[in-house]
């Protein structure tokens, strides 16, 4: 297990980066992005749907040191894209290469239930792992 803040600390990190550097992708090059996603029909929602998800990851990591404000932030993201992804690819409005960024926002919110579960039950290992003997 990791430290007290090391767990929500380390999440936040790699949510709040991927975040911004995802959704930065379609407003510096829409064509690499629409090559990797598929063709899109409106390129201002696209567009709209990035900013928000760099407004989101820049959220996350400035407030990454403190795990009960980041948080909720980070959960209701991983569980919006999540959502969207899967409705989109099975509605076939999505390509399947978005049940990738489904399974990646899987795990995210996996390590923020156990960061959960962790700071409610207590155990923490803030020096590695116990030596009981």
């Amino acid at each position: 297990m990791i430290g007290r803040n090391g767990l929500s600390r380390t999440l936040s990190l790699v949510q709040g980066a991927g975040y911004v550097v995802t959704g930065a992708w379609p407003l510096i090059s829409m064509r690499s992005f629409e090559a990797v996603t598929g063709a899109k029909h409106d390129d201002w929602l696209v567009r709209t749907v990035g900013a928000l998800t760099i407004v989101i990851g820049g959220g996350i990591l400035l407030r990454r040191g403190d795990p009960l404000t980041a948080r909720p932030f980070a959960v209701g993201g991983a569980l919006a894209f999540a959502g969207a992804d899967v409705i989109g690819v099975a509605s076939g409005r999505l390509s399947r290469i978005y049940l990738l960024d489904a399974a990646v926002e899987s795990l995210l919110l996996l390590g923020w239930a156990v960061d959960a579960i962790q700071r409610r039950t207590g155990r923490f290992r803030p020096h590695g792992p116990s030596r009981r003997r």
